[in-house]
């Protein structure tokens, strides 16, 4: 008999020349992260191009894998012994635990897609599905189309086994979480940033998060909140750290100090200087935004421009070209958006001015800014935060 298994294929790392294996390090560090926990002892094994992962359930595997950044197909698959005979047996029985067999289910247009990694194997690709597909039409009677099949029938031969599979869904893509350095997200409740997280993340990016709160004027349900949504982003990396700062007092300071219209960009400013200096504390090399150009006041390309010159850290903004229905429609995908509903007391919000000044220039706050003595106040609003690890509750 066939043992179930769950094959996971990559995409972009199969250009990674050289450093694919460097690549591959931290792609079975995010599976071994994934698969923790499972009912039973779960096995990875490497091929070339292919990770095969096996021991538990094959509907334990597959929710597990689906989550892995980095992996672009998961494939429940049957694993069987290395000859034509095993291949035509465990097609057989694939059909039949889907369908049934062939006396309970109407005829179904049918390919095979065969591919002998393994070049031993004594059947090159073409007769091997060409063997396959002549069994299936002689015990089901179904008919052959290669253009568009109604079953799929997935056959690779490698060097020790061959599998047979006859569905396949799309990962999550992208790069390994880590392979391209660390990040400081900064978080709101929203749906932007931790949509801008999880694209970062897809690019290889290992995420630690920064969350402002308004304490001591607000209470505490926006630290609720962020703790949820880095709960969930947590499926994508593990060992997320969030860092809660609370800027309630120093917000009224900079309403004290006479920002006016300035404020809201002034209040963004002060984070994203905050976040540069808790980025290098934590051995992060880069800071990540979830702005989208033009969405709000805020997020002006003037504006954008004003804030960014606090920090000479690369503040990545993977949403800056998305729409609101774009960003939403990721959200509900990656299950941040219900989170993103619940209500919170937004730091954003205090003290917003009637007008939002939208064509800011650096030197406009010259004057605020050295009211506050920044260099004191950084450092301050440092030694109040509060670290969390939503993952490990």
């Amino acid at each position: 008999m066939a043992r179930p298994c769950v094959l996971l294929k990559y995409g972009e790392l199969m250009l990674k020349g050289r450093n694919r294996g460097k690549f591959e390090e931290y792609l079975r560090d995010a599976l071994r992260h994934a698969v923790d926990g499972a009912s039973a002892p779960v096995r990875i094994s490497q091929r070339p191009g292919v990770v095969v992962l096996s021991g538990a359930p094959m509907s334990e595997l597959m929710d597990r894998a689906r989550s892995v950044i980095g992996v672009s197909v998961v494939q429940p698959a049957w694993r069987t012994g290395r000859s034509v005979d095993d291949a035509l047996a465990t097609v057989s029985q694939a059909l039949t635990e889907r369908f049934g067999g062939p006396d309970r289910v109407g005829p179904r247009r049918f390919a095979v897609r065969a591919h002998r990694r393994d070049k031993t194997f004594p059947l090159n690709s073409e007769r091997l599905a060409a063997r396959i597909g002549s069994h299936v039409v002689e015990q089901w009677g179904w008919p052959v189309d290669l253009s568009d099949p109604e079953v799929e029938i997935t056959v690779e031969a490698d060097q020790r086994e061959v599998f047979v599979s006859l569905h396949k869904e799309r990962g999550q893509g992208g790069l390994p979480v880590g392979a391209s350095g660390r990040a400081l997200v900064l978080l709101s409740g929203g749906y932007d940033s931790p949509v801008a997280a999880y694209r970062a993340m897809r690019r290889g990016l290992r995420c630690d998060f920064v969350h402002f709160t308004g304490a001591p004027l607000t209470g505490p349900s926006s630290t609720y909140k962020a703790y949820a949504l880095v709960r969930q982003l947590d499926r994508f990396q593990g060992g997320s750290r969030l860092h809660v700062i609370p800027i309630g007092n120093a917000q009224r300071a900079l309403a004290t100090a006479g920002a006016g219209k300035l404020q809201v960009v002034a209040q963004r400013r002060l984070m994203v200087r905050t976040a540069d200096a808790l980025a290098r504390e934590v051995g992060a090399h880069g800071l990540v935004a979830g702005d989208s150009l033009g969405q709000v006041a805020s997020q002006t390309l003037a504006n954008m421009a004003t804030v960014e010159e606090v920090t000479s850290l690369p503040l990545l903004r993977p949403l800056v070209a998305w729409d609101k229905e774009e960003i939403i429609a990721e959200a509900r995908r990656i299950g941040t958006a219900e989170i993103s509903t619940l209500p919170d007391e937004d730091c954003c919000s205090l003290l917003t001015p009637p007008r939002v000044a939208t064509r800011t220039t650096p030197s406009q706050f010259a004057t605020v800014e050295r009211r506050m003595e920044l260099d004191e106040l950084v450092p301050k609003l440092l030694a109040d935060i509060q670290v969390h690890v939503p993952g490990a509750a």
